[in-house]
């Protein structure tokens, strides 16, 4: 990205580069000006209740509905992503809006606790506490979905949100917050903060409760270690190396099909994406034919399948691992090492690729897939395993899909379909390794920003005492003789 001026930067359509707009590089200072604020609001925000603030939410989300063809235009422009994709993508936001909305009662409500025999006189409960200011760094690939997330239900969890969105789509962020700003009660609720990578710094360093984070591993890295500093938690959704499982009783065609969808749209860049492929030799050569058959008609382009490269630094990584990938045998069914054309990046299939070759062991966000054979499943799952990545993966057996799925070291798994989990509303979204820790959507999206208080009080007094100096020695044998009862048979 170029700045304008050192107060703004310009966003760009990715295409042909041609300037879209300019937005402010928001200061260290006005970063922290905007946190105070955000934190003023945080209490008459988190005293609206649930009921107050999912009426909200479902204002903004109505909002968004009516505005859909504006936002996807707008996602469009900044990422080159096709119409469709961009529609798409918006309303799986929504989905997520609306579930953060209504569940965040019953999720999060206060609940009943067991007091036990030693506590009997005392009643128990449990409640969810907003953890206050939220910031949310989001990535550009998928520029409204993704922050979604974690925006979502943050606020319903009743957090006050600072976006700090992507440099490259600025502009969705930026009309995230006019949009809530339109349907907001006041002010300082949720706020974006455009800016280049010193802007997200200054987020990470500032006086915020917690970060969640969208991005690569190297970045997440940055970022635990600057909230470390001063104990803030956060949530990190990094990259991936997902793995396609074809099973000798897959559905071949069908397997074939969604594979190459979930590598090729959306250019490749995204974080659960296919990008290798192990099938079991016995059925490799068909599932091969197929895709080789398939990919013919996929391409990029104004009237493609997808668009360019969003960020153009990306096209490098993909050149390099094409060419190491060629350096060490691997064969190319479909495309080369000359299908880097920028902005754009022809389909790529590789097949026998070296374990060893960064197509491998390196996230490509790119249009590529590396497909090598296997023995058996065994083998397939050991080496969807020997990875430093755990995002996502996709399994395709008709009889052992959830046997295979079991046995994976990653946080989702899509059996007979791809990426099927980050559309389902009410299951937690994330990964292990470097691929990132914490969750977001669900249940466990909603307690990720919040942190349990435990109430215990004294509803009627009883005459044996514990906690005093004063403890009788009848109290002491009472609590031998209450635990002997309990657990001399051993526990449980």
């Amino acid at each position: 990205m170029e700045t304008s001026e050192s107060m703004f930067f310009a966003s760009h359509n990715p295409v042909d580069g041609s300037v879209l707009a300019n937005y402010p590089n928001t200061s260290p200072n006005e970063v922290s000006d905007a946190v105070a604020r955000a934190r003023v609001a945080s209490t008459a925000w988190q005293a609206l209740g649930f009921s107050g603030r999912r009426k909200v939410l479902r204002k903004w989300a109505a909002h968004i509905t009516k505005n859909i063809d504006e936002i996807a235009q707008l996602v469009r422009a900044e990422t080159g992503k096709p119409i469709s994709d961009a529609t798409l993508e918006a309303t799986l936001a929504l989905g997520h809006l609306a579930w953060a909305a209504k569940h965040a009662p019953a999720v999060l409500g206060k609940q009943h606790r067991p007091s036990g025999l030693l506590m009997f006189n005392m009643k128990t409960n449990v409640t969810r506490v907003p953890l206050g200011v939220v910031g949310v760094i989001g990535p550009w690939n998928y520029p409204i979905f993704t922050p979604m997330g974690s925006i979502a239900y943050a606020l319903a969890a009743g957090n006050t949100v600072l976006f700090k969105p992507s440099e490259y789509t600025p502009g969705v962020g930026h009309w995230l917050a006019e949009s809530f700003a339109s349907v907001s009660p006041f002010a300082g609720i949720f706020t974006c903060v455009t800016g280049l990578p010193e802007t997200g710094k200054s987020l990470t360093e500032s006086a915020v409760d917690k970060i969640a984070f969208t991005g690569s591993t190297r970045t997440a890295r940055k970022v635990a270690a600057s909230c470390g500093e001063r104990m803030i938690p956060v949530v990190l959704e990094c990259g991936g190396k997902d793995p396609v499982i074809v099973a000798a009783d897959a559905d071949i065609d069908r397997a074939a099909e969604y594979a190459l969808w979930s590598a090729m749209s959306n250019a490749g860049q995204t974080c659960i994406g296919a990008e290798r492929v192990y099938v079991v030799t016995e059925v490799a050569d068909k599932f091969i034919e197929k895709i080789t058959e398939l990919a013919q008609d996929i391409h990029p382009g104004a009237d493609g399948n997808y668009g360019p490269a969003t960020m153009p630094s990306q096209l490098k990584i993909i050149q390099g691992q094409l060419d190491d990938a060629a350096a060490k045998g691997a064969k190319f069914v479909v495309g080369g090492v000359n299908s880097v054309k920028a902005p754009f990046v022809e389909p790529v299939i590789m097949v026998d690729v070296p374990e060893d070759s960064t197509a491998i062991t390196d996230e490509t966000f790119g249009p590529t897939l590396a497909i090598n054979r296997t023995a058996d499943i065994a083998e397939a799952i050991r080496l969807s395993n020997a990875t430093r990545y755990g995002l996502g993966a996709s399994v395709w057996s008709k009889r052992n899909g959830e046997k295979i799925a079991a046995q994976l070291e990653c946080g989702m798994v899509s059996i007979n379909s791809v990426i099927a989990f980050a559309a389902v509303a009410s299951a937690p979204f994330g990964g292990v390794k470097d691929s990132g820790y914490g969750r977001i959507h669900g249940p466990e999206g909603l307690l990720e920003f919040t942190y349990p208080r435990t109430v215990v009080k004294t509803i009627f007094n009883i005459p044996i005492v514990f906690t005093t100096f004063g403890r009788s020695k009848f109290a002491d044998k009472f609590i031998k003789f209450a635990i002997k009862t309990l657990h001399s048979k051993g526990i449980g």
